[in-house]
């Protein structure tokens, strides 16, 4: 389905991230995954990328910074020759209730969430306009749309997500290029391992599917949102959520 075409993965060493650069892997395409730290969780998922037959190249860099966003982007180019999908998924929480949160803790999530997005899609975007195509997907949250306690910075910085998305579907849809966000919900993750059993329950009760996500459930819409499939859809949002945000 996406033979030949070559993907970028922002945060691609865990959790949403790996699972989208491993279904775009079983689906053809060739990948830069991108990540900031985790040197040894990136080798771990290019093994098994390559396993499934696909090409992969790791590029490490701190998307927040616009020159390090670059140079993640330009890997693309440099290694496959074209630039197709880009996947704005790197993300961090500082969580803390606004009255206490520090100065830091509210910019560091505003420059990798949304500014990290920005740098990416503005280096992106000059490639796939000369091409006349591209897919940009951008993960945001239901927080963007829903807020929530304790998570000020993160939720700005998705619902941010949100307005990017829909300001650059009309700048960049003339020339082919689709612009699209997903907005998970309750998923498996690390970042969701660390909350307290009366936290999980409580959300749970808030799903009617009664369960959570799985990273591999954001992948397969991310992967839906990627193909010739959804050529004639931009500037959406897609909730993967179990039905917790209608």
């Amino acid at each position: 389905m996406l033979k030949g075409k070559t993907a970028v993965v922002t945060g691609a060493s865990r959790g949403i991230g790996r699972a989208i650069a491993l279904k775009f892997a079983e689906l053809g395409a060739n990948i830069v995954l991108n990540y900031r730290n985790s040197a040894a969780a990136v080798e771990e998922v290019m093994q098994e990328i390559e396993a499934k037959g696909a090409k992969v190249v790791a590029v490490q860099g701190d998307i927040s910074d616009f020159e390090d966003a670059e140079k993640v982007i330009k890997a693309a180019v440099e290694n496959f020759g074209s630039l197709d999908i880009l996947v704005n998924n790197a993300g961090i929480t500082k969580d803390g209730l606004l009255m206490r949160m520090k100065e830091e803790d509210f910019d560091s999530v505003i420059n990798i969430n949304l500014k990290g997005a920005f740098n990416c899609i503005r280096h992106a975007s000059p490639i796939m306009l000369k091409q006349k195509s591209g897919r940009i997907i951008n993960i945001s949250s239901v927080v963007g749309l829903t807020g929530n306690a304790g998570q000020l910075n993160y939720a700005s910085a998705k619902a941010g997500i949100l307005g990017m998305t829909k300001s650059a579907a009309r700048e960049l849809g003339s020339r082919g290029i689709t612009v699209n966000a997903i907005a998970p919900g309750f998923i498996q993750t690390d970042m969701t391992e660390v909350l307290s059993d009366k936290v999980k329950e409580s959300t749970l009760n808030s799903i009617p599917l009664k369960k959570m996500g799985a990273p591999e459930d954001v992948a397969n819409a991310v992967a839906f949102i990627a193909s010739d499939m959804a050529a004639y859809i931009t500037g959406q949002v897609l909730n993967v959520d179990g039905g917790m945000v209608m």
